[in-house]
């Protein structure tokens, strides 16, 4: 029927819309904002906006956590007392020492720390160093998030757990004050600069993290394939020369005065680490611990998972592996751009129509190397930690903000989103475990294991197209061609 005449205002005449034409517009706004909160929370592309919707929040989180949690003192005393040494003239690293023993850290450790023993009052505020300490890790996650948007991979809810949900990682950063967040900042500074392709300024960074905590050096491996994956190995010298000569600086005060107690302290990789604080190995004998042919065997382990990584992971091209000493524009076959962008622009492909939308948003273009970056780099590190001697609890740091993009890198059905949000909550619950157990050790290894695992299968190459043999029958001629 058609709707009836209403009576407007001046004696006009208007139809009115009928009851269920109403109801229903107001049914398509509400199913359109139930998905557009959806996408919120599941398109990359909406990560800039979770992310500053985060920050905002942490700011207040650290807060409460600065006037409602006590403050712990573990190593800031000590770390002052170091600098300390420095600052009334002793250049012997040997001399430099704290409460919890001799300082074990390269030089840039120094000379930063030694700007906050300043700031602080001779390291005596320790609530303003708190505050310092929540500015850094605001400016930490503001750099890990520029990651993730140049990268587009990771599910924004999946921050909420990076973010709010980690305890470990705010207690590390306000209520211990490590060295361990300034270093790591550094490091994802650097990160950054080499998404934008500027390697001698990243190198430069590189270096400079290197200089506060030797476990950067981790990323090293998957620095060094990136480096000559671009330039070859005569453009990859003078990058390694900045890495270098920047450590010869800041090092060259302490180097001039005893060159050998300086090198064996700040880079003592044989240093003996404490059963009482390990994380990782607790399910372990103390003798097996502390036993050298233990660290032998985790080394070995680790320089296995590096070339086997590199060889079947990291390197993508028909080329032997030594193609990467040549000049790039040698090369017969320039590597693609890799790994996990290659799989799931594939995957788009063949997905059909009903996935193109995922593909676009997942998958961006097949020349992006972002992804590679961060892929090699955040995969070295992980290796890294997996071998370890040793993880005490500060250490979480050196890889809980990788750890969403290790596991959602690759192509994630719908119903595998909650075993990776599991895994995450496993792995925070082992390390907020104090004392460490067998169980959380144990559960910790597993974790880490399933992760590589994922990593592995994950970004393998997809099996190579079947392409028909050539028919051995000759070609019928037709009549006219006859």
């Amino acid at each position: 029927a058609p709707p009836r005449a209403a009576s407007g205002l001046g004696g006009c005449t208007t139809l009115s819309a009928p009851a269920g034409t109403a109801e229903g517009g107001g049914a398509a706004a509400l199913r359109r904002a139930w998905r557009e909160r959806r996408a919120a929370l599941l398109e990359p592309s909406y990560t800039p906006l979770v992310a500053a919707c985060l920050c905002l929040a942490e700011g207040g989180v650290n807060l409460w956590v600065i006037r409602r949690v006590p403050y712990t003192e573990i190593d800031w005393k000590a770390y002052m007392e170091e600098v300390e040494g420095f600052a009334n003239g002793t250049l012997d690293y040997t001399q430099l020492k704290g409460d919890t023993g001799p300082l074990v850290y390269p030089a840039g450790f120094v000379y930063i720390f030694l700007g906050l023993y300043y700031a602080t009052g001779r390291g005596t505020d320790i609530r303003l160093a708190q505050y310092l300490f929540a500015g850094l890790y605001l400016l930490n996650l503001l750099l890990v998030f520029r990651i993730y948007c140049r990268t587009n991979k990771v599910p924004p809810y999946v921050f909420f757990f990076m973010c709010c949900a980690s305890y470990r990682i705010h207690s590390i950063f306000v209520l211990r004050l490590f060295n361990d967040p300034v270093a790591m900042a550094i490091l994802f500074l650097a990160i950054n600069l080499f998404l934008e392709e500027r390697w001698s300024w990243g190198c430069l960074l590189f270096s400079l993290a290197v200089s506060v905590k030797m476990n950067i050096l981790l990323f090293a491996p998957g620095l060094l394939f990136l480096l000559l994956q671009r330039f070859g190995l005569l453009g990859c010298i003078p990058k390694l020369c900045i890495c270098a000569l920047l450590q010869v600086i800041l090092g060259l005060p302490f180097l001039l005065v005893n060159p050998v107690g300086y090198l064996t302290r700040s880079f003592d990789l044989g240093r003996q680490f404490q059963f009482k604080w390990t994380v990782n190995w607790r399910f372990l004998p103390e003798e097996v611990f502390q036993n050298r042919a233990f660290h032998a065997a985790l080394l070995l382990a680790h320089l296995a998972g590096l070339g086997l990584f590199a060889l079947h992971r990291w390197h993508r091209s028909k080329e032997s592996i030594l193609a990467l000493l040549k000049d790039p524009a040698e090369r017969k076959h320039p590597s693609p751009p890799l790994t996990v962008n290659n799989i799931l622009w594939r995957a788009a492909r063949t997905g059909g129509r009903r996935q193109g939308r995922a593909g676009r948003t997942l998958g961006s273009a097949f020349g992006d190397s972002r992804a590679q970056i961060v892929f090699v780099l955040f995969s070295s590190n992980f290796l890294g930690v997996c071998c370890s001697r040793s993880l005490h609890y500060q250490f979480y740091v050196w890889y809980f903000h990788t750890l969403p993009y290790l596991l959602w890198c690759t192509p994630t059905a719908k119903l595998a989103h909650m075993p990776k949000v599991l895994l995450l909550g496993v792995i925070e619950l082992c390390w907020n475990t104090y004392p460490s157990t067998v169980c959380s050790s144990l559960s910790l290894h597993i974790c880490h294991g399933l992760v590589l695992l994922q990593l592995w299968y994950g970004t393998a190459p997809p099996p190579a197209p079947h392409t028909p043999q050539p028919s051995r029958r000759p070609a019928a001629i037709s009549k006219k061609a006859q």
